[in-house]
């Protein structure tokens, strides 16, 4: 979508004013824009708002954990009524007295019908459906709503004041660039009610995206963002742009950051660099401590049990699965929700700390000719096949190793087709069988 194409209306931005529409042009026309090829906004109404206001002032306040070996005192009332309202839970019958009894969920369960999930009581007419892939193996559409999109920048503040960083982005600032790098990539401007209608901007570092790639320094040392947000991939094509302008600190969320990443982004940027345990189906969960040298969580109402392969809790400080129980999303109250990540937890003065996390780390490929892309390129690449699951390892020649349970013999043939107009028709291609399972890797390279 062009940007002279997109033009700013209620749905997308309830009750715009002056300051929106021009924090719109801002964005969109400047001689250095790139091409924004989607819409999206707010969608926030003036009860949201209020009701955003005051969940802030929550998390900010918020003193988070429970006791050692025992649980948050808001389970009591959170078990009984996501088993009355939720379907999926409430098939169980009654919950089990002894919480162990609780059965654990996966993202395979979710992705079976996520609409068992979402509680039967909750209005629907402003209901988003969000898209994603993962690395899992397991595509997912997850419920949202406006207030939860808008709810992820208090949880943001909250790891963004122990750094001393007090947002100050407000009415004609840019408060935050989103900082993808892909091949295709979903990009929109938007501005946020919350901080006075100052700007965002979901933008692609890819060249393609841009008139020349100069532009991309010309544009964001324009716009001058509080703060910039993205991945280890993205953040270090940013690193490696010419840029004079200074955020007052870089956000990594999705995928894992490696402490060498950290240090050079923060000595490139002179900021600090928030590395942020985060997914699609809880949001942002905890973000890392230099001084305690693991992630402390996030949000007050999380429950977060680290358990062994049979289900069973370990003893604090040994490693295990991380998983979920509560969440912000009232249209996916989670249930003991087994992350595929792993960490050890241990009580501190500053609350529940993660140690040793292992997140999803990112995954570079590369093509016949040298040009490295990302694992999302890939998804996209494979998006139109109907895949419950697949996997892709690059070798160290480049040739490809990719995983197609039996069922999919069928698509082989235009699969591989699309895989070549990816990465080049000359990188070989072994097919396997791959046997559906809960959990599988999905992206591997011998070469990232």
């Amino acid at each position: 979508m062009h940007r002279d194409s997109v033009r700013p209306d209620e749905s997308l931005f309830p009750g715009i004013g002056d300051s929106g529409r021009h924090m719109l042009r801002q964005l969109l026309e400047h001689p250095a824009a790139p091409r924004y090829r989607n819409r999206s906004g707010h969608r926030l109404e003036a009860d949201d708002l209020l009701w955003l206001r005051h969940f802030t002032r929550e998390v900010m306040a918020a003193s988070i954990g429970w006791p050692a070996q025992g649980r948050p005192t808001w389970l009591a009332d959170f078990l009984p009524d996501v088993y009355r309202r939720v379907p999926a839970y409430r098939q169980r019958g009654a919950p089990p007295d002894d919480w162990h009894n609780l059965p654990t969920l996966s993202r395979a369960d979710l992705s079976r019908d996520i609409t068992r999930f979402v509680p039967d009581d909750l209005p629907l007419n402003r209901l988003i459906e969000y898209s994603t892939s993962g690395t899992t193996g397991h595509p997912l559409k997850l419920p949202s709503h406006p207030r939860v999109s808008a709810s992820y920048l208090a949880f943001h503040r909250r790891a963004l004041a122990r750094f001393g960083i007090a947002l100050r982005a407000g009415r004609g600032d840019v408060s935050v660039v989103l900082a993808g790098f892909q091949a295709r990539c979903f990009t929109y401007v938007s501005f946020n009610p919350l901080l006075d209608d100052a700007g965002l901007a979901k933008i692609n570092l890819h060249p393609n995206d841009w008139q020349a790639p100069e532009d991309r320094v010309a544009y964001l040392d324009a716009m001058a963002p509080e703060l910039i947000t993205g991945d280890p991939i993205s953040l270090s094509a940013l690193a490696e742009l010419p840029l004079q302008h200074r955020p007052r600190a870089l956000l990594s969320t999705s995928m894992a950051m490696s402490a060498g990443l950290r240090a050079a982004l923060s000595a490139r940027f002179a900021c600090p660099v928030l590395d942020l345990y985060s997914m699609n189906e809880c949001g942002p969960i905890a973000a890392y401590a230099p001084e305690l040298d693991g992630h402390l969580l996030l949000q007050p109402r999380l429950f977060v049990e680290i358990l062994d392969p049979t289900g069973h809790p370990v003893p604090e400080g040994e490693r295990g699965e991380i998983t979920l129980t509560g969440g912000f999303n009232p249209y996916l109250p989670l249930l003991r929700y087994r992350t595929g990540d792993f960490a050890a937890l241990r009580m501190t003065a500053d609350g529940p700390l993660l140690c040793g996390l292992l997140g999803r780390p990112p995954v570079r490929f590369q093509t016949a000719s040298g040009q490295w892309i990302n694992n999302v390129d890939v998804s996209h690449c494979l998006a139109r096949f109907a895949l419950p699951q697949y996997t892709l390892h690059q070798c160290a020649d480049r040739s490809l190793r990719l995983g197609l349970p039996a069922a999919q013999a069928t698509q082989q043939a235009p699969i591989c087709a699309a895989l070549h107009g990816l990465f080049g028709a000359t990188v070989p291609i072994t097919l396997s069988d791959l046997p559906l399972a809960d959990k599988v890797i999905q992206y591997t390279s011998d070469l990232a």
